[in-house]
């Protein structure tokens, strides 16, 4: 061996280095959703339609949809959550909308929870689905469920479960997208 090798490796002076530069923490708020906030949602909801299999979904959602969804969900008087960034970027959402049309399903809801790409894996899915349960509760009602893609999807199914959501069943081959069959995993929680 050289004795090059052996040397200890020069280091810049002081004045040359860069100094560690602190960590900019992720900071956000979460409010109830307004009809400003729906183009930033489409936007956020279009990404995982065009991009993944976390949707069914093979279209764009519009902004005129997106305003009837709104509308439909105050009405009924269900949470619709955002997250916001201290700039004012949207970062995610999180809503519950009823299960089925049928008076007797008027107490059981399916929640959404959709972030941007700016925040996915820091805590934002965590902390939505827990105020989404929060406000569920305080809404009246008494039962959530999740349908999740059984491809693609395992962070939001351990998320679920982290919350309490215990798996009620599985369809299989019932989504055709991105030229492959899918399946459906329903996960449920008592809000009581």
């Amino acid at each position: 061996m050289l004795e090059e090798e052996y040397q200890p490796r020069r280091e810049l002076p002081p004045h040359l280095r860069k100094l560690p530069q602190p960590e900019t923490p992720f900071a956000y708020r979460m409010r109830d959703a307004v009809p400003a906030d729906l183009p930033a949602v489409r936007e956020i909801y279009n990404y995982y339609v065009a991009n993944s299999t976390v949707t069914f979904d093979e279209d764009a959602m519009t902004l005129k949809e997106w305003k009837a969804k709104y509308a439909f969900l105050q009405k009924l008087g269900m949470p619709f959550i955002v997250a916001e960034a201290p700039s004012g970027q949207l970062l995610g959402y999180a809503l519950v909308a009823p299960w089925k049309p049928k008076r007797a399903y008027r107490f059981t809801v399916e929640n959404s929870i959709y972030l941007g790409p700016a925040a996915a894996g820091k805590g934002l899915g965590r902390a939505l689905l827990g105020e989404l349960i929060d406000r569920s509760k305080e809404a009246g009602l008494k039962e959530m469920i999740a349908v999740i893609a059984d491809q693609g999807a395992e962070a939001s199914i351990a998320l679920h479960e982290k919350f309490g959501f215990v798996e009620t069943g599985r369809m299989g081959r019932v989504g055709y997208k991105f030229d492959r069959w899918l399946g459906t995993i329903m996960l449920q929680r008592s809000l009581k």
